[in-house]
């Protein structure tokens, strides 16, 4: 028996989403260097947005964020993922757990979130439009 026609529709939209929340996350670590004057360098992104990246695509996996595509799935995995991506960020770079930790939380919910719904708003349009023809 045949898969059903809409099973490789559906994997290309979730691995259309991982990789433009992937490239959501990168940009916010780019741009908090940028804000921050900081050169933007491999090492940079990789230390602000690696961890975030990690503990989001684990959390995704188990929550099936890409197999199920919903904004519900999307917001639990946003609420989870970065909360636990900034803890092991600072863990790694044995930053103190201050004042600093918690704006910098605050900072990173606040933006990933614009970032990513704002990507997935597009992603919807687009995938629309694309699949309308079919």
């Amino acid at each position: 028996m045949s898969e059903p026609a809409t099973k490789p529709k559906s994997r290309a939209r979730g691995r259309a989403l991982a990789w433009g929340d992937a490239i959501c996350i990168l940009v916010f670590a780019v741009v908090g260097l940028q804000t921050h004057k900081e050169a933007v360098s491999w090492a940079g992104v990789a230390r602000n947005a690696l961890p975030i990246l990690l503990v989001w695509f684990l959390v995704a996996a188990f929550l099936r964020t890409y197999t199920r595509p919903t904004w519900r799935n999307l917001l639990l995995t946003w609420a989870i993922a970065v909360p636990a991506g900034v803890w092991l960020r600072f863990m790694v770079l044995s930053k103190p757990f201050g004042a600093g930790f918690f704006v910098f939380l605050a900072v990173t919910l606040v933006f990933t979130l614009f970032f990513l719904l704002a990507w997935r708003l597009l992603a919807q349009i687009l995938f629309r439009i694309r699949y309308a023809r079919f």
